[in-house]
């Protein structure tokens, strides 16, 4: 039975994300193009803006990057950044991933009128 290796090292993944919830970091992913995290929402799909770590070196591509295995991958500071939950499903485990920000509703511009009818 193979472990999760971000959570191999329990106390220092919750290191990892005190410390980016200290920083109130944006999006490493749309760079804040959704708006910022929400940092104090249960991450999951009901709450799409909350807080993941995400792996710019995604963990399953380990030995892709030279990392010894994929638990150092997962403990590496120099590879996260925090995410919006629904900016780390898009991107999946996919490296140099751009575009990632969904089209955000444009405001409807209000009709201009000639006067008073």
């Amino acid at each position: 039975m193979s472990t999760n290796p971000r959570y191999a090292n329990g106390n220092r993944r919750r290191n990892h994300r005190a410390r980016f919830k200290a920083m109130d970091a944006p999006c490493g992913i749309c760079r804040g193009a959704l708006g910022p995290i929400h940092y104090d929402e249960p991450s999951d799909a009901q709450h799409p803006l909350s807080f993941v770590i995400d792996e710019i070196r995604p963990v399953s591509k380990w030995r892709q990057f030279g990392y010894d295995s994929a638990k150092a991958a997962a403990a590496d500071w120099t590879n996260l950044q925090a995410a919006h939950y629904c900016c780390n499903q898009r991107k999946g485990n996919k490296v140099n991933f751009s575009g990632i920000a969904p089209q955000m509703p444009q405001k409807v511009k209000e009709l201009e009128t000639d006067g008073d009818w």
